[in-house]
């Protein structure tokens, strides 16, 4: 397995999150999120799932659509509901998945820096779709997801876990400062809890509240996430 050699001036490895930064497919999520919870009785609308959900993965959003809706925490049923809607995206994925312009030509771009790894609160099948989709699967050198994590985002225990993968590839230090690429306000508070820097992307919420979560820089598009921000960003936070 290759090691990638020390950067001293710029960060040598990123992990980026998945729904959100690189596949535009939160309203698939929803969709499938409704169909999976319609024989519930329970109705999950846009305004709610955007204000709540989002960033969570399925297991903790199920927990807390069932809690809001007075329903009792059944880890049975959740599981269950986990089950139903994997389908039920996957079908619509699968037909059309929408993705972030930029998002494979940044992949390429960073893995040329160093070694790229995927941390996101999504089944791993589903991003799985999206690598390929992506064309970018021989660049992916590892792929935290859902089923890996002890708990969903805002919890650190992804991004350790991505950080713990990287240090195959490059130094510790270099995988303790590894560029995380987010979306979420729970995905910025994961990032940061684990130590790690972190862009956001302004693809989900307001600038003012990525940067109240502690994002260290934000920007409105993948595409703005140059070469030169990066090295700024660095040098700033590291001297």
């Amino acid at each position: 397995m290759p090691v990638f050699p020390a950067s001293p001036h710029t960060f040598a490895a990123t992990l980026f999150d998945y729904n959100g930064v690189l596949a535009n497919d939160e309203t698939v999520h929803l969709a499938a999120f409704q169909d999976a919870l319609l024989p519930l009785g329970i109705t999950l609308t846009e305004a709610d799932y955007w204000a709540k959900y989002l960033g969570f993965d399925d297991v903790g959003a199920f927990g807390a659509i069932l809690m809001d809706s007075g329903r009792p925490l059944d880890a049975a049923q959740i599981a269950e509901l986990v089950e139903a809607k994997r389908p039920l995206y996957r079908a619509r994925a699968e037909a059309s998945l929408p993705l972030f312009p930029g998002a494979s030509e940044l992949i390429r771009r960073r893995a040329a820096a160093g070694p790229v790894g995927i941390v996101s609160g999504a089944l791993r099948d589903e991003i799985e779709l999206g690598i390929d989709a992506l064309g970018v699967r021989d660049l992916i050198v590892s792929v935290v997801a859902a089923e890996d994590t002890r708990a969903s985002k805002p919890d650190p225990h992804g991004y350790l876990l991505g950080i713990a993968a990287l240090s195959k590839w490059v130094p510790e230090r270099d995988a303790q400062r590894a560029l995380v690429i987010e979306d979420s306000l729970a995905g910025i508070e994961a990032a940061k809890s684990a130590g790690l820097p972190c862009i956001a992307v302004g693809h989900s919420y307001p600038e003012a509240e990525l940067y109240a979560h502690g994002a260290d820089l934000v920007v409105a598009d993948l595409a703005s996430i140059d070469d030169r921000r990066l090295t700024e960003l660095y040098r700033k936070l590291y001297g």
